[in-house]
């Protein structure tokens, strides 16, 4: 989650250009990644979507097993040389046999589907019943090797995707520290944003984000609790859907929140993110969540892929957004422009301001339920670290590999609190949620609007593991994100090679339209662009 959401309060007037002489403790990248530019531009699959790999196997040009061998040598190039991204934290040992009998099955003749053969790297927040771990970036958690997949993971396998691995992320999904540094953890390191290795890839979804967006694989699995997936697709210039709470089921993922949890499809077009999303939903009968998104979900997102989708539409634009960072605003101005041409009204509106106030609701409520799910997970882990007591024990006896540049606060805070049957929780739980549905919804219907618009958030932040994250200037996570209603993140265009999203948000259970939306503006906009790797911006 964007711990800044909720806890910082500071804002930056201006976005420094450059990380050099911002701070003296900074994560540089290494001297030698522009010079394996030439080499690892050359791929393949680059920018491939999922219909094009299908279009590939279905011809006999490429199989599922060579298309899987050839991310595989994407991430020894990328991620473990050269750039050294450091986005994928372990690879599936499995993958290339998954492909092979994907493949077998293709030639019987059986598909299973349009993520047939693909590979898929996911959040290493996320329960595998295989050979790999699920640690959420801690190495409190080296030795959980997860007993069965997680709901979503079953969803996946049962589609014919190939699980190529599991990406970092930002420690406890960015859930330890008011000090942290977003897309490091303990276990994994420091990841890397592919458009200048100085950034950072935002978090938690971080190696979600810097791995698909270097085409280290077709697609990826982030989770959000706040900002999780829609601020790394948003810098790491990615669609990122952010589905209605209780869309896909959370059994199997390491928890923050019960309220707002979600995983979510990350990739670079609304097709293929359409495409994931629709394989991950179903009704499981242990998220109690999902049950209310029955006669809701869909299996098939892509049947909302309509190039003509913003004609006639009413879109409230947030006003604050225009008043910030004048690159940002030159952006969403141009963004403005493009929606208008494809038949939009585009009003103002003021959403942010209604919800002041609410962010340390939201914080209540999160160290309250990271404390009852959490403990939950772990009792029935195969891990020896049983609660959250345990876990802040361990750390603290580790403190020199757990906690070398910030510490655990956050945990500590959440140990703390007492039940979900606390009248604090009850009642910060009306005020983030409850205060948010409302004016999201309000808003919508007050201005008969299809959907809210913003820039997602501002640009990348350089990477500092001593002094932390800062602020860039603006998010727009936060009022979906408590109200558990669904986002969607679309290129908008970059700046000094930094991308930027802008954002689609509805009510509860709307993305089909806000696909339709995304997707329109997707194709009239073409603001996707592979990254060049820059070491700074100069």
């Amino acid at each position: 989650m964007q711990r800044r959401n909720f806890i910082k309060t500071g804002s930056l007037a201006a976005l420094s250009i450059s990380c050099l002489g911002a701070t003296a403790n900074l994560v540089h990248p290494t001297t030698s990644a522009e010079r394996t530019l030439a080499a690892v531009d050359v791929f393949e699959l680059d920018e491939i979507t999922i219909a094009g790999l299908q279009e590939k196997m279905k011809g006999g040009v490429w199989t599922s097993r060579k298309i899987t061998e050839l991310y595989l040598k994407r991430i020894a190039a990328i991620d473990k040389s050269g750039p050294a991204l450091n986005a994928v934290i372990e690879l599936n040992k499995d993958a290339l046999s998954i492909a092979d009998s994907m493949d077998k099955e293709r030639a019987a003749g059986k598909l299973r589907g349009p993520m047939h053969g693909i590979p898929v790297l996911i959040k290493d927040n996320i329960d595998t019943g295989d050979r790999m771990l699920t640690t959420a970036g801690s190495i409190a958690l080296a030795d959980n090797h997860a007993g069965k997949d997680a709901f979503i993971i079953t969803q996946l396998r049962a589609a014919g995707a190939v699980i190529l691995g599991k990406t970092n992320l930002s420690e406890w999904a960015n859930f330890r520290s008011s000090n942290s540094t977003s897309a490091w953890s303990s276990r994994g390191g420091q990841t890397k944003n592919p458009y200048v290795l100085d950034r950072n890839p935002s978090g938690s979804s971080a190696g979600s984000g810097s791995a698909t967006a270097a085409n280290l694989c077709a697609v990826s699995i982030g989770t959000e609790t706040d900002g999780s997936i829609v601020s790394p697709a948003s810098v790491n210039g990615l669609v990122g859907i952010k589905p209605t709470v209780g869309l896909l089921s959370r059994t199997g993922i390491i928890p923050i929140s019960i309220t707002q949890d979600t995983a979510g499809p990350m990739a670079r077009t609304v097709a293929d993110a359409a495409t994931l999303l629709g394989a991950l939903t179903g009704i499981d009968a242990n998220d109690r969540y999902t049950k209310e998104s029955a006669g809701k979900t869909k299996t098939d997102y892509t049947a909302y892929l309509d190039k003509n989708g913003l004609k006639g539409k009413r879109l409230g634009i947030e006003k604050t957004a225009l008043d910030g960072n004048p690159a940002m605003v030159k952006l969403l101005k141009a963004a403005i422009v493009t929606l208008k041409e494809q038949g939009a009204e585009v009003v103002e509106v003021e959403l942010l301001k209604s919800l002041r106030g609410v962010g340390n609701a939201e914080f209540q409520v999160l160290l309250y339920e990271f404390k009852d799910g959490l403990n939950a997970y772990l009792r029935t882990s195969n891990s020896k670290i049983k609660s959250l007591g345990s876990l802040i024990d361990y750390n603290n006896n580790n403190e020199d590999k757990a906690m070398p540049f910030f510490k655990q606060e956050t945990l500590e805070q959440a140990q703390k609190k007492g039940g979900l049957d606390s009248k604090e929780y009850v009642d910060a739980l009306a005020k983030s949620q409850g205060t948010s549905r409302i004016a999201i919804d309000t808003l919508l219907k007050e201005k008969q609007l299809d959907a809210i618009i913003a820039p997602t958030n501002g640009f990348a932040v350089c990477i500092d593991l001593i002094n932390g994250d800062y602020d860039n200037g603006f998010s727009f996570s936060a009022p979906a994100a408590r109200a558990g209603y669904p986002h969607i993140t679309v290129p908008m265009g970059h700046f000094n090679e930094l991308p930027m999203g802008l954002s689609f948000v509805g009510t509860a259970y709307a993305e089909p339209q806000l696909i339709q939306l995304a997707y329109a503006y997707e194709q009239a906009s073409n603001k996707r662009r592979a990254p060049k790797f820059k070491a700074v911006i100069v």
